[in-house]
């Protein structure tokens, strides 16, 4: 395989794992560590990333660039990428957006001379093989797959227009994640009317899968306020295809109700959850 250099933006939990899979390659995968936290810099210096100060010097040594952050950073990274007019290698957006705003963020990357790839991640980070899959569209799609060969990563190229990776991300989170706000409001919703005992037992008589996904959601609190963004792509997903968004903005407001949750060293008790969940959101800041 011929020598990469990969600039790998930003090494959060899910891109760290990337970066390491493929620095077990023996690919050279670098971080940007300006204005980057304690624990970022933890995380990429495990994964045995390289660090570099700038993002100018990062894309003047990089073939290729792996954007994976929270969604709502996902057309700034680009926008910051592009804007430097110095990167002609291949940039692979693999974050939880919309067909369309794959679609925008590649019209802004190709218009500043590189390649684009639109990726999609589902699963949890990198700890066995097939774990996760890496959907990738996009004229260089095969080239990025051939990055994560022989890893836990299991890269799938699909045909299709640019925004096909990020559609079936969307479509797969919809359910997933969607499923996950619904099931923690309805159990707010019994606990609030006094029924949340009785409605327990009936699952058990005649539904057990609500109650055992209603069982995981204290373990998934810590990501609520990344989930947000991710809700409100989904949203914009479903309008685009000429389908009623509201449920996933819904989410979007039950996720954001959470987000206080983000730093919670254990998960929280159930009760805990539902509780947050009965108290409004604060109003913005103007």
């Amino acid at each position: 395989m011929p020598s990469k250099t990969i600039a790998l933006l930003h090494p959060g939990e899910m891109g760290a794992a990337l970066g390491a899979c493929l620095v077990a390659r023996g690919l050279r995968v670098l971080w940007v560590s300006q204005g980057r936290s304690a624990a970022t810099r933890k995380r990429a210096e495990a994964a045995g990333l390289e660090a570099c100060e700038t993002l100018d010097r990062a894309l003047a040594a990089a073939d290729v660039v792996l954007s994976v952050c929270p969604p709502h950073g996902a057309l700034d990274l680009a926008r910051a990428v592009a804007a430097k007019k110095n990167f002609r290698g291949i940039f692979v957006d693999a974050n939880a957006i919309a067909p369309a705003s794959a679609r925008e963020i590649g019209r802004l990357i190709e218009a500043a001379g590189a390649s684009f790839v639109d990726g999609g991640i589902i699963g949890p980070p990198p700890s066995a093989p097939g774990r996760p899959r890496l959907y990738l569209c996009g004229g260089a799609r095969e080239k990025i797959a051939a990055l994560f060969a022989s890893t836990h990563v299991q890269a799938i190229a699909l045909d299709g227009e640019t925004g096909a990776a990020s559609a079936l991300k969307m479509a797969y989170a919809a359910w997933t994640k969607g499923s996950t706000a619904l099931i923690a409001a309805i159990r707010a919703l019994a606990q609030a009317e006094g029924v949340d005992a009785n409605l327990v037992e009936e699952w058990k008589l005649s539904q057990p899968q609500p109650l055992r996904e209603s069982d995981a959601v204290p373990g998934k609190v810590r990501k609520a306020w990344r989930w947000v963004a991710e809700m409100e792509e989904i949203a914009a997903s479903f309008e685009a295809a000429g389908l009623p968004g509201g449920f996933h903005l819904a989410a979007a407001g039950i996720y954001g109700r959470l987000a206080a949750f983000k730093d919670s060293a254990a998960p929280p008790p159930l009760d805990e959850v539902t509780e947050a969940l009965r108290k409004p959101s604060p109003p913005a800041k103007e």
